[in-house]
């Protein structure tokens, strides 16, 4: 080093990651804040004094004298859309729907934007980077979104989407995706990290300067999480998941964050031919419709955000041929299985080690929480003893690694919602302290004396 960059009145330049924003004392190879690696890089001068103060864009106003209804909520027309984000889109504000390839995203967007055209209030602009006008206009005539005050656009440059938004004056505007628009600002490709942050930086700024509500479409990578910088997300006010499998009809539609709104809610969807229908009660998707019990079949009610849902988890224990017994699960947490298979044998005293567990649930659907532990615990047990439950209880509770049962949120709410189903009995842990009308509730204390010895009887206590 030489002794002019060695001077103390030399000014350097500020080291900030270009994936998360995070500014180090000093250079890494790996941003300690994102774990990513050679994104720290030297952005400008660093200077503490000689600020000048420079024009403002608008006067500060008292608290009390902004006009609050300009931030209103405007109703997309799809209550399910409406329910996450909190009433309907917001003028100014911009939402980002992320989802696998193939989801539905596209689709239901689509969709939206007809039906905010057809609600009179001014034109509405989509514009796709990844399909012509001619590819839009037939999807959008299979599922019947078409309207005179909707218009399509095919452009890959921000400099062309401003172009169009100034001459259509739209009230939503659409973009498909932000990973395909490019920018002559900066030389890099197209959907890299500084691309999109200056893409969307562009879009979120003239939505809150023309008072648009905008939807921009995000890639997601392999893992699952929106591809791009993580300032994409800071930089938009709602961000949501289009959630489902491919070979499943259900999609559910999730907030991950929503200033507008609660950002625990979701919306439940389901693919048809002609698009996607809204579901009002997807719980009928995740449940057998048989007249008979069967041995290895339970109900519970799971909550998803604030919504809860009937879901039936199914198992299947036989004799394992092999050393090593196998534990397959659909739907449901294999590490959660595991914990409650070796409660089931060292509390409840149920030989587990020589045998094959398979444990689904029904519908697709997919269930991690807790409040499935009893639920599971029930038909493993009613599976391997070949005695079967009731058709109409429903079991909410977590079990514990000493074999008790521990209460979970929301036991009210689950139990509701399971009485309006027909359910008339429900196995819920200890001191819940609820009463709904329509159910009796059956506490259970622990694995000791709640699960064997509950299967023979409890189909006479049901009865009576």
């Amino acid at each position: 080093m030489s002794n002019s960059d060695a001077r103390p009145g030399k000014p350097r330049g500020q080291l900030r990651c270009s994936e998360c924003g995070y500014i180090p004392s000093k250079w890494v190879g790996r941003c300690p804040e994102c774990q990513a690696w050679g994104s720290v890089a030297e952005v400008g001068i660093s200077r503490t004094t000689g600020i000048c103060p420079g024009p403002v864009s608008n006067p500060a106003q008292r608290i009390v004298d902004v006009d609050a209804d300009a931030a209103a909520s405007v109703p997309t027309g799809i209550s399910e859309l409406d329910r996450v984000l909190g009433g309907g889109l917001v003028p100014g504000g911009v939402v980002l729907l992320a989802g696998e390839p193939g989801v539905g995203k596209s689709t239901l967007l689509l969709d939206v934007a007809a039906k905010a055209a057809a609600q009179q209030l001014g034109p509405v602009l989509v514009v796709s980077g990844e399909e012509s006008a001619a590819q839009v206009r037939r999807r959008a005539g299979r599922i019947g979104a078409l309207h005179e005050n909707l218009y399509l656009a095919a452009e890959t440059d921000i400099g062309a989407v401003l172009s169009h938004v100034e001459s259509v004056k739209p009230r939503l505007l659409v973009v498909d995706s932000v990973q395909t628009i490019t920018s002559s600002r900066t030389d890099v490709a197209a959907g890299g990290v500084t691309h999109v942050r200056t893409v969307a930086a562009e879009l979120a700024a003239m939505a809150k300067e023309r008072n648009i509500s905008t939807v921009l479409v995000g890639h997601v990578t392999k893992d699952g999480a929106i591809a791009g910088p993580r300032v994409l997300e800071h930089l938009v006010d709602v961000v949501l998941h289009f959630e489902g499998e491919r070979h499943t009809c259900l999609r559910l539609l999730r907030a991950v964050k929503n200033r507008f709104g609660p950002a625990d809610e979701i919306g439940c969807f389901q693919l048809t031919d002609t698009g996607i229908d809204e579901v009002a009660d997807p719980s009928g998707l995740f449940l057998t419709q048989r007249n008979d019990p069967v041995p290895g079949s339970c109900v519970t009610v799971t909550l998803e955000g604030r919504r809860p849902l009937l879901t039936e988890v199914q198992a299947l224990v036989a004799p394992s041929p092999l050393s090593s017994p196998r534990r397959t699960v659909s739907g449901l947490d294999g590490a959660r299985l595991a914990l409650v298979l070796a409660v089931l044998e060292q509390r409840a005293g149920l030989n587990m080690a020589t045998r094959d567990v398979f444990a689904a649930t029904v519908g697709g659907a997919r269930v991690t929480e807790p409040a499935v532990d009893l639920a599971m615990a029930l038909a493993v047990a009613s599976a391997a003893r070949k005695q079967a439950l009731p058709t109409h209880v429903v079991a909410i509770g977590e079990v514990g690694l000493s074999g008790d049962v521990r209460a979970v949120r929301g036991v009210q709410q689950r139990l509701a919602q399971a009485a309006r189903h027909g359910f008339t009995h429900a196995l819920v842990p200890r001191d819940c302290q609820v009463s709904v009308k329509g159910i009796q509730t059956i506490e259970i204390y622990d694995m000791w004396q709640g699960i064997l010895p509950l299967l023979k009887p409890l189909a006479a206590v049901v009865d009576a």
